[in-house]
């Protein structure tokens, strides 16, 4: 296959947003309704996180975890004994057949004592962490960068709320450090000599792929990167590469904030390539509290072709998250 052109992805200093001057907050604002309604990505860069030592850090757990210990931490779909285990806790690679990996926690909060631990309440885990003594420092380093990045997503969620022309709290009232029900997820992508020809799947233009055509089921998605070229965008010019950045984190729309905002800031349809390298892709998935609901409207106006009152029904967060995330595995499979 020939070259891929690049898709347009504006990296975009998103420093203002944590400060109080309100002109350079809606310059950033600008940028980002431009690059939403554009391709849908961006990248934000000077955005405070220490992204090498995130990258070392996840390294360095993947390197050490055993197989053992990876069983004893698998989530529901891998260990039929971890019931309670749906989201939180380790996705297998399969010999022969499936070779990508991965970690996902949630919110620290989620505590036994939670009102939706205590009174169990679908998407709410409490976390499954490896053995201290074996992971020295890793359960720590973990939970701190969870509140790295909900700080990070709190600005971004101030930035779209601007753009889209409402208050700056517009998003960031519904999302709080006791009710979020958002993840991270430490995914890698190993080198293999004899890569599992299973693991590759090829699109119908005859690019491999390690993940299908997807939308992601978040408000937003907060995405750190290895430096190595993965991505493509789906675009009326046809799929484009996005480049790899591993200074900034990549920002797209989900689902979410399609609904809410009648697709006039699209969650970009994407791709994953087949890169036989190792390499890291470690989202956070930015996902408001269970019972939250933005109402939906229509931002473009009667300039939008679509009359306010055809906005869409409200749905709740958690309504939205449980069924989107079922969706997402009914189509690609369980990652």
């Amino acid at each position: 296959m020939g070259s891929v052109p690049v898709a347009n992805v504006p990296r975009i200093d998103v420093s203002p947003l944590f400060g109080d001057d309100k002109e350079a907050k809606l310059r950033v604002a600008k940028a980002i309704d431009a690059a939403s309604r554009d391709t849908g990505f961006f990248y934000a860069v000077h955005h405070g996180v220490d992204l090498p030592r995130l990258s070392h850090e996840t390294a360095k757990f993947h390197r050490t975890i055993t197989d053992d210990e990876k069983w004893e931490l698998a989530i529901r779909a891998y260990n039929k004994e971890h019931q309670s285990q749906i989201r939180s806790g380790y996705y297998l690679p399969i010999p022969g057949k499936k070779a990508v990996e991965s970690f996902c926690y949630l919110n620290p909060s989620f505590t036994p004592d939670h009102p939706r631990i205590a009174h169990p309440t679908p998407m709410h885990e409490v976390n499954v962490w490896p053995d201290e003594e074996k992971h020295p420092g890793f359960r720590a380093f973990a939970e701190k960068y969870y509140w790295d990045v909900f700080g990070v997503s709190e600005a971004l969620l101030r930035g779209y709320a601007l753009a889209l022309g409402q208050q700056e709290d517009l998003f960031t009232r519904h999302f709080r450090r006791d009710t979020t029900l958002s993840s991270v997820v430490l995914i890698r992508y190993p080198y293999l000599e004899d890569y599992p020809a299973p693991a590759i799947k090829t699109a119908d233009d005859g690019t491999k792929l390690s993940f299908e055509w997807h939308e992601d089921v978040s408000l937003i998605t907060v995405l750190y990167q290895s430096d190595v070229q993965n991505l493509q965008v789906k675009t009326p010019q046809g799929w484009l590469d996005i480049e790899a950045d591993d200074s900034g984190f990549l920002v797209n729309c989900g689902s979410y904030m399609a609904h809410i905002t009648n697709d006039y800031y699209p969650a970009p349809i994407h791709r994953v390539k087949w890169v036989n390298a190792e390499r890291q892709s470690l989202p956070f998935f930015v996902n408001l509290g269970w019972e939250d609901t933005v109402h939906p409207w229509n931002p473009a106006g009667e300039e939008g072709g679509k009359k306010e009152e055809e906005a869409r029904e409200s749905v709740s967060y958690g309504d939205y998250l449980q069924g989107g995330l079922a969706g997402l595995i009914k189509k690609n499979g369980q990652t």
